[in-house]
């Protein structure tokens, strides 16, 4: 793949169908937005990892949906990997880039660097939140950690949540290109079933652990066919061929599944970007009272806020924060 390509396909996510297979997907390539999310935090790999694979699935599962502002993705658990959280926000403007942010909380003092970083998040839950701005409902679903990853517990989500057969397949890490270029690259593929007005649920609990559906609980027999030849062609994809950068989207999708019939539509532009500001802080202090800013004050007579995304300290006047704030003269 020549330099030009490469840039080309850097940071972006593919739409594509399988019209024999009726079976939709997206192929996503980051490299330069995680970087620029990992950079904003100082984690250990491991933690580095599961941020890495949490931007990831959002950046995959935000094509799926016609976003209109921004959709989440959180897990939380009781282990030393306490939080994982990503967001991904719908370009401000048409043919623009979608923006990505994202960071985990955990116990520095009980995170073990040696172990898997998935066992430490211990019991929790994953959930998707879809906020599509003013004047509409917010969506919030939520299902069990479970299959020992984070792709696996997306995959229950959408069998239990959405009825919709779901497959992941990532590949992530730091990798050296030649001439000593360094960096974090990461690329997956997302299948999925294409929704049925009536889905073939039978029984009171599905076959997956802890009696979450499963994709077999779902399709039809013809379905399931169609639906295990796809995870099949899946199955051979290899990490190299995931996160590039020597092998197009495009290539990938003809290498894998060229008797599928696959078609593919415009490409998704995007970027790490964080939409914290001074504004929105204020905003989010407004509820306070003039008493309970006093409790926030510093020694130094101001108050501080941090983004835990990007990392952005922010500093205020008392005065100016919660609904008794004094008003700017004119």
């Amino acid at each position: 793949m020549t330099t030009a390509m490469k840039l080309a396909w850097d940071d972006t996510v593919l739409p594509f169908q399988l019209d024999r297979s009726d079976i939709r997907g997206r192929v996503a390539r980051l490299d330069g937005t995680i970087d620029q999310i990992l950079s904003q935090h100082d984690y250990p790999r491991g933690v580095e990892s599961m941020v890495a694979e949490m931007a990831l699935l959002t950046a995959l599962i935000g094509q799926t949906i016609k976003l209109r502002w921004k959709l989440s993705l959180q897990v939380r658990g009781d282990g030393p990997l306490r939080i994982l959280a990503t967001d991904i926000y719908a370009p401000s403007e048409p043919g623009g880039k979608a923006r990505i942010r994202g960071y985990a909380s955990y116990d520095a003092e009980t995170f073990d660097a040696d172990a898997d970083p998935f066992a430490q998040i211990g019991k929790g839950y994953f959930a998707i939140l879809i906020d599509q701005g003013k004047g509409m409902e917010p969506y919030q679903g939520i299902t069990p950690l479970s299959g020992g990853s984070l792709a696996a517990c997306a995959e229950a989500y959408f069998a239990q949540s959405e009825q919709l057969p779901t497959r992941f397949a990532l590949s992530y890490g730091h990798s050296s290109e030649p001439g000593g270029v360094t960096g974090w690259r990461a690329g997956g593929v997302m299948l999925q079933h294409m929704p049925k007005a009536s889905p073939h649920v039978t029984g009171e609990g599905g076959s997956g652990e802890a009696g979450l559906l499963t994709a077999e609980d779902i399709l039809t027999d013809d379905e399931s066919e169609n639906w295990t030849r796809a995870n099949l062609l899946l199955d051979t994809v290899e990490d190299l061929e995931l996160i590039g950068p020597s092998v197009a989207p495009t290539d990938l999708l003809l290498r894998l599944f060229h008797e599928e019939g696959p078609r593919v539509f415009d490409a998704l532009p995007v970027q790490f970007g964080c939409t914290c500001s001074a504004d929105r802080v204020r905003q989010s202090m407004s509820i306070y009272s003039a008493k309970d800013i006093g409790h926030m004050t510093t020694d130094e007579g101001t108050v501080t806020a941090d983004c835990q995304f990007c990392g952005a300290h922010y500093v205020f006047d008392p005065k100016t924060l919660g609904f008794e704030a004094e008003k700017p003269a004119d």
